[in-house]
C-alpha cells in the first residue's frame, strides 16, 4: 500500500518509540501542569511542526549530509545540548522559587495577572520547536527507521515517506494529548502541595540536563 511494506510492524515499532520519554514530551507535560491544556497544545504544536521539518529534511537527504559531515553534526549537536541545558536551568530556578513560596506571593497580588507576562516570556511553541529542530539524531532516526518500511521498487517513494510521517504525527498528537490532560489532572490534584510540585519541576529539570548530556555525547553513526 503506497509503497509501504509491513505496515503493522511499523505501527507497533512507532508506538513503542513514541512512548519512550524524551525532552519534547517532558516539556509538553510540564507546560500542561503549569499553564493548562490550551497553552500546552501550543507546545505540542511546536513539537509536531519540528518533527514535520525533520521528516522533510530526512526525506531530502539532510541525514546523509549530517552523517558525512562531522563538523556540521557537532555544531547542531552542541547547539541542541546547550539549549536543553538552558531550559533545564530555567526549570530548576522555577522549582527553587516555588519551593521558597515566591510563586504563591506573586499569584496573591492579583487573580491570574502574572500569567500574561509569563506566557510572553516562555513562548512554549517556539521553545518546543527549537528543542525538536536542534536534535540531529532525530533526523538520522527518521530516515533510518522510515527507509526500512519503504519498498525500493515503488515508483513514488516520497509518497511513502509522507504516509509514514502522517502516521507518526497522528501517534504523536494522540500521545501528547494524553500527556497534556494527565499533566493538568496532576496539577489540579497537587495544586496546594507546593513542595511536591517543586520536586516534580526539579526532577524535570534534572532530566533535561540528562538529555543534554546524552545529546552532547552522541555520534552520527
Amino acid at each position: 500500500m503506497l509503497g509501504i511494506t509491513d505496515l503493522s510492524t511499523y505501527l507497533v515499532g512507532l508506538a513503542l518509540i513514541i512512548l519512550l520519554p524524551g525532552p519534547n514530551s517532558l516539556y509538553v507535560v510540564s507546560v500542561a501542569a503549569r499553564r493548562g491544556p490550551r497553552v500546552a497544545y501550543r507546545a505540542a504544536a511546536g513539537v509536531l511542526c519540528g518533527d514535520t521539518v525533520l521528516m522533510t529534511l530526512s526525506a531530502g537527504g539532510v541525514a546523509s549530509l549530517l552523517q558525512t559531515s562531522p563538523v556540521l553534526f557537532a555544531i547542531v549537536k552542541f547547539a541542541g545540548a546547550g539549549y536543553l541545558t538552558w531550559l533545564a536551568v530555567g526549570m530548576l530556578r522555577g522549582a527553587w522559587a516555588l519551593w521558597r513560596g515566591r510563586e504563591t506571593r506573586k499569584a496573591a497580588r492579583s487573580d491570574g495577572a502574572p500569567e500574561a507576562p509569563k506566557e510572553a516570556v516562555e513562548r512554549p511553541f517556539r521553545r518546543a520547536l527549537v528543542v525538536s529542530l536542534l536534535n540531529p539524531k532525530a533526523i538520522l532516526f527518521f530516515i533510518s527507521f522510515f527507509v526500512q518500511f519503504v519498498d525500493p521498487a515503488y515508483a513514488h517513494p516520497v509518497l511513502s515517506f509522507l504516509t509514514l510521517g502522517a502516521w507518526a504525527q497522528l501517534f504523536s498528537f494522540t500521545y501528547l494529548s494524553v500527556l497534556i490532560f494527565s499533566g493538568t489532572f496532576l496539577a489540579a490534584t497537587f495544586r496546594r502541595r507546593k513542595r511536591l510540585t517543586a520536586g516534580l519541576s526539579a526532577g524535570a529539570g534534572a532530566a533535561f540536563l540528562g538529555f543534554a548530556a546524552k545529546l552532547s555525547l552522541a555520534s552520527a553513526s
